[in-house]
């Protein structure tokens, strides 16, 4: 059984139609990379993924069972945009989610489960790289390190499935391929699910098992927001002969 289906999925906001008929199946342990035209639903296929967005239509499944329409601990995301608090250190920043789940009425945790989250942490930010930035606070860190320290923030719950939108977008490309290392390891060690979004084809080949690309098989010219995107094109990759198609490349041009 799969871990995530999308039963005949579609998002529409009132006459505007974001994704239509979409029936996919994600398998545990697979990075699937997802690309397409800027405005092809992407994004919102991730927020169904992670149960911020209810489809209109159309079921989703997690592990046989129907997705809750909210965010869980079984699935993390991290976004172009690091997600981290500046009023806090970066081991505070990962002994957040922590405390919130250990302590919901107080938001922090005291004494042994204190101690013990504080290790947790400290041990998760040596596994991404910033063991000797714990005490230091987002402003000081590079992107890199940043978008590190977000990844370490949605690690830390131990998550089934990791969701990723554009997350190395904006930094420098030896940043860029430091996060692809970084990212492929955790994925191999922590036996992880991963769905990321990227407008880089190459990036996509490169660290998916699998590619989706997201456009729409009918238009109209004179009502464009009709017709909603869908996955066009599903490539399972072996990494060794991985081509990427002239018409995905051209597609997500666009």
């Amino acid at each position: 059984m799969a871990l995530l289906d999308f039963s005949n999925v579609w998002v529409e906001y009132g006459d505007k139609v974001v994704l239509e008929q979409v029936d996919l199946s994600i398998e545990a342990g697979s990075f699937v990379s997802i690309v397409g035209a800027s405005g092809a639903g992407k994004s919102t296929f991730l927020r169904l993924a992670l149960g911020q967005e209810r489809p209109t239509r159309g079921s989703i499944w997690l592990d046989g069972e129907p997705l809750t329409p909210e965010p869980g601990p079984d699935r993390g995301v991290v976004f172009q945009r690091y997600s981290v608090f500046p009023h806090l250190s970066a081991r505070d920043n990962v002994v957040f989610g922590l405390d919130c789940a250990g302590s919901p009425l107080l938001g922090r945790l005291t004494g042994a489960r204190r101690r013990a989250a504080v290790a947790e942490a400290e041990e998760m930010l040596e596994a991404v790289g910033l063991g000797d930035a714990i005490n230091v606070f987002p402003a000081q860190l590079s992107g890199g390190m940043q978008q590190r320290l977000a990844i370490a923030q949605a690690l830390i719950k131990k998550p089934r499935i990791l969701l990723l939108d554009e997350p190395f977008g904006a930094l420098d490309p030896g940043s860029r391929l430091d996060m692809h290392e970084l990212i492929t390891r955790l994925w191999r060690e922590h036996g992880l699910t991963i769905m990321m979004v990227t407008h880089d084809i190459k990036e996509a080949f490169k660290l998916g098992t699998r590619v989706l690309a997201f456009d729409k098989r009918r238009r109209d010219p004179q009502a464009p927001h009709r017709y909603g995107s869908t996955a066009v094109y599903d490539f399972p990759l072996d990494k060794k002969d991985a081509v990427i198609p002239d018409a995905l490349t051209q597609m997500t041009a666009r």
